[in-house]
C-alpha cells in the first residue's frame, strides 16, 4: 500500500482488527461529478489493501416519485458504467429494475446497490415466501429467520456500515445490518479520503461487538 503521509501510516499501524464485510452508504446527491463516481473504485481499492473481503456500496435515491426515481436511477447507472467500465473488478449492480454486471471481471468483486433499499428487498422476500406457501412449496409453520434470510438479495451481514457526510442511515440492509457497527464520517463523499476509511476501521476495532446480547 502506498502511504501518502505520516498520519495515514500512524493510522495503519494502529489497525489490528479489520472488518471482513464493509458497506458504504452514500446519497445520489453526493455524486455530483465523474470524480465522485470514480472514487467508488478508489474506496474498494483502499478496502482491499487493508484486508476487507466483502464490499457493498449503496447509493440512495431521494424519493421524488417512481417516474423521477427511475430517471435518477438510469442516470446514475450510466455514470457508474462510464466510471467503472475498465475497473479490474467484477461489479454487480442491483436496482429495483434488475441486476447487471460491469467491469473487467477480475478475481475480486464488489456490489453496488442503486436505490434498492431494505424495505423493497424485504417486501420482495415476503412476497416470494407467500407465493411458495400458496403453491404448497413451503409450510407457514416452518418459516424461520433463516427462511427470510435465504430469500433476501444480499446474503452478507456487514461488520461495519460507513455513512459519508450524514448522521443518519437509509433503510438499506435493515435485516442484515441489525447487529452491524455504524460509523458516521464527518466528511461528505466529495472529501472522503483513504484516511477516513482508516479512521472508521480504527473506531470499529475499539468497539465490543455484542450482536444484540
Amino acid at each position: 500500500m502506498m502511504i501518502s503521509n505520516l498520519y495515514e501510516k500512524r493510522l495503519l499501524d494502529q489497525i489490528e482488527i479489520v472488518p471482513k464485510n464493509v458497506t458504504l452508504v452514500i446519497a445520489e446527491t453526493d455524486l455530483e461529478s465523474y470524480d465522485g463516481f470514480k472514487k467508488i473504485e478508489s474506496f474498494v481499492i483502499w478496502c482491499k489493501e487493508v484486508g476487507v473481503e466483502d464490499i457493498t456500496v449503496y447509493i440512495s435515491i431521494i424519493d421524488l416519485g417512481e417516474n423521477a426515481n427511475q430517471t435518477l436511477r438510469l442516470n446514475t447507472i450510466k455514470k457508474i458504467e462510464a466510471a467503472l467500465e475498465n475497473t479490474p473488478y467484477e461489479v454487480t449492480m442491483f436496482t429495483p429494475d434488475g441486476v447487471k454486471k460491469i467491469g473487467k471481471g477480475g478475481k475480486a468483486s464488489f456490489n453496488i446497490s442503486i436505490g434498492y433499499g431494505g424495505k423493497k428487498e424485504l417486501s420482495d422476500a415476503i412476497r416470494s415466501i407467500a407465493s411458495k406457501i400458496t403453491s404448497g412449496q413451503l409450510n407457514s409453520n416452518a418459516i424461520t429467520e433463516e427462511t427470510i434470510s435465504s430469500h433476501l438479495v444480499f446474503k452478507s451481514e456487514p461488520d461495519l456500515v460507513i455513512r459519508a457526510g450524514e448522521q443518519r442511515l437509509t433503510d438499506f440492509l435493515i435485516w442484515q445490518a441489525v447487529y452491524s457497527e455504524l460509523y458516521f464520517a464527518e466528511v461528505n463523499w466529495a472529501d472522503f479520503r483513504r484516511m477516513d476509511l482508516l479512521r472508521a476501521i480504527r473506531d470499529y476495532q475499539k468497539r465490543e461487538r455484542r450482536f444484540g446480547k
